[in-house]
């Protein structure tokens, strides 16, 4: 039963609790882009770019640099061969 909480935020190098914070800081973002994007429906002079700004900070977030810091970690933990 523990695999089911921990498998996952192992694959992305995160503990349960780290990987419990970072998605959840991902969704809190992800309401603020929609609720902006609700409103620029409705009055389409308001937030104009918040939504594309969102979605450009939160992908940079977790694929580039998530994918940078992963590669990091396993590098530093490979054993160097001089």
């Amino acid at each position: 039963m523990r695999k089911l909480f921990t498998d996952h935020p192992e694959t992305v190098g995160e503990t349960y609790f780290q990987h419990m914070y970072a998605a959840s800081s991902f969704g809190v973002k992800m309401l603020g882009g929609a609720f902006c994007c609700f409103v620029h429906a409705v009055l389409p002079f308001m937030f104009e770019k918040s939504a594309s700004i969102t979605i450009t900070a939160l992908h940079d977030r977790m694929v580039t640099n998530r994918h940078r810091s992963i590669t990091t970690e396993k590098m530093s933990a490979e054993p160097k061969t001089t």
